[in-house]
């Protein structure tokens, strides 16, 4: 169990970055169709909690008893694109100033801080390159069945 006091510098978790449409809100359709929106699911002992920054607020749901793999394929089932990386420990100083949106919430809790990355295709594109998937970063990442 992680307790309140250890939320400053979380363990290395598996998190699945899911990719959406999200053609509700009008502005959206300017971003690249298929990534218009991102949520993440990051694994936790015996569940997965589902991260989904909305425009009005921000779902928080626990899927308990999920393998990562299962959880991947339902999203992928639903139309979504996945990548499968890790939550980091994130540096030890502030998160750069940005905006409230989608991928700035799931920047934070992967523990990425990279400004230039903003839009969710620049965040896809970003951990598909190879530099935000390393485990060696990690020293060592867990295994995505839980």
């Amino acid at each position: 169990m992680i307790l309140p006091a250890d939320a400053d510098d979380p363990p290395p978790a598996a998190a699945l970055v899911v990719f959406t449409d999200g053609r509700e809100i009008w502005w959206l359709r300017a971003l690249r169709p298929g990534f218009r929106h991102v949520m993440v699911a990051v694994a936790r002992p015996g569940h997965w909690v589902v991260v989904n920054p909305l425009a009005h607020r921000t779902t928080v749901d626990v899927v308990p008893g999920a393998a990562g793999a299962d959880l991947a394929a339902w999203f992928r089932a639903q139309g979504h694109t996945v990548v499968e990386t890790v939550a980091r420990r994130p540096p030890r100083r502030p998160a750069p100033w940005a905006p409230m949106t989608c991928v700035e919430q799931v920047k934070r809790l992967l523990g990425l801080s990279a400004r230039r990355i903003c839009t969710p295709y620049g965040l896809y594109r970003a951990l598909t390159a190879g530099g935000y998937r390393s485990k060696k970063d990690l020293g060592g990442a867990p295994s995505m069945r839980h």
